[in-house]
C-alpha cells in the first residue's frame, strides 16, 4: 500500500508535538511525514517496520526517525483479538528543525545534534543506558509546558546526540522511496502477518506482488533479508512462543494454532529459533517473568 502522509496537529503556542498514545493496538498505517518523531514504546510488542527494516519490537523500544521515512509498528495477532485486553502504549514527539531554532542549529556546540538529525535519515535505534535515561526524560517532558518544556526537548536530543549505542535502522536514501515497490512490499507483509497461521504459500504472495515466484523470493530475500519461508517461520514460531507464556495451552494446541500442521515440525523449527524444546522455553521464561 503507498504510505499515508500523517499530520499531527500542534497548537499555536507549542514548537513541537508531544503525544502519549493509549490504544488496544497501533492504529496508524504505514505512513510517513516531513517531521522527525522521537517514537518511545512504552507497552506492546509486534513488528516494527522503517523504511526497509523489519524488526521485533517490545516496550523499551527507543527510534528517531527522520523526515519521508515510511515506517509503521504492528502488533502481534493477539492484540487484535476480540477479547484482548492488551493495551498499546507510546511516548511519540513529532518536530522539526524550526522547533530547536535554524540560529541555535548553526551554533558549533549544536554540531553533534546536527550529525544526529543528518544520520536520523535511515532512522536510529538507541541501546544501553541512555536508553533509560531518555524513557526517563520523555515522561518527565510529557507533564512540563512553556519555556521548560523546550529546554527538556533540547535535554533529550542532547542525550541522544551524546548516546554511543546508536544503530541505523534503514538503508540509505529510504526517504525517496519507490512508491510501487513500498506499496508491493507492504501488502506482502501485511497479507503474512495476517494470514501467516493458515497454509500460505510463496505463490500467493508472489501472485500478490504480479511477480513471477522465483523472482519474488529473489526480491523478497533482498528487501527482507530473509527468505520466505524463513520470514513466515519466524511469524509462526513467534507467535507460538508468547502463547507459551502467556496461555496454559498444550504444546499440541499451541502447534495448530500457531500454523504448523504437525507436532514434529513445530519442535524442530521452535528449537532452530529459540535453541531450546516449547516446554523448556515455558518454563525458563515463566519462572523468569515470576520471579
Amino acid at each position: 500500500m503507498k504510505p499515508m502522509l500523517e499530520h499531527l496537529p500542534r497548537d499555536r503556542e507549542e514548537s513541537f508535538v508531544v503525544r502519549n498514545f493509549d490504544y488496544p493496538w497501533y492504529p496508524t498505517p504505514w505512513h510517513y511525514h516531513p517531521e522527525y518523531e522521537i517514537v518511545l514504546v512504552t507497552e506492546s510488542r509486534g513488528k516494527r517496520f522503517i523504511g526497509d527494516s523489519i524488526t521485533d519490537f517490545e516496550a523499551g523500544d527507543l527510534a528517531l526517525i527522520g523526515p519521508n521515512l515510511p515506517h509503521l509498528y504492528r502488533n502481534d495477532a493477539e492484540y487484535y483479538e476480540e477479547q484482548s485486553t492488551l493495551r498499546a502504549r507510546s511516548i511519540v514527539i513529532h518536530f522539526l528543525e524550526d522547533s530547536i531554532g535554524h540560529d541555535v542549529l548553526r551554533l558549533p556546540e549544536a554540531g553533534r545534534i546536527r550529525k544526529l538529525l543528518e544520520q536520523s535519515e535511515s532512522g536510529i535505534q538507541f541501546e544501553s543506558a541512555a536508553r533509560d535515561e531518555i524513557a526517563r526524560k520523555l515522561h518527565e517532558l510529557l507533564g512540563l509546558n512553556g519555556f521548560a518544556r523546550w529546554l527538556k526537548f533540547m535535554e533529550i536530543l542532547h542525550i541522544m546526540a551524546e548516546c554511543p549505542g546508536q544503530t541505523l535502522i534503514s538503508g540509505a536514501g529510504m526517504a525517496a522511496y519507490n512508491e510501487k515497490d513500498q506499496e508491493r512490499l507492504q501488502q506482502v507483509l501485511e497479507f503474512m502477518m495476517t494470514h501467516f497461521r493458515e497454509d500460505i504459500r510463496l505463490e500467493q504472495a508472489a501472485d500478490l506482488a504480479n511477480m513471477a515466484p522465483a523472482a519474488f523470493s529473489r526480491y523478497f530475500k533482498f528487501r527482507t533479508r530473509k527468505t520466505f519461508s524463513t520470514f513466515l517461520l519466524e511469524l509462526k514460531t513467534g507467535y507460538a512462543a508468547k502463547l507459551l507464556t502467556q496461555t496454559t495451552k498444550s504444546v499440541a494446541e499451541i502447534c495448530y494454532e500457531s500454523g504448523f500442521n504437525n507436532l514434529s515440525n513445530f519442535n524442530r523449527h521452535f528449537k532452530a529459533f529459540y535453541r531450546m524444546q516449547p516446554l523448556q522455553y515455558r518454563k525458563q521464561h515463566v519462572n523468569h517473568g515470576s520471579s
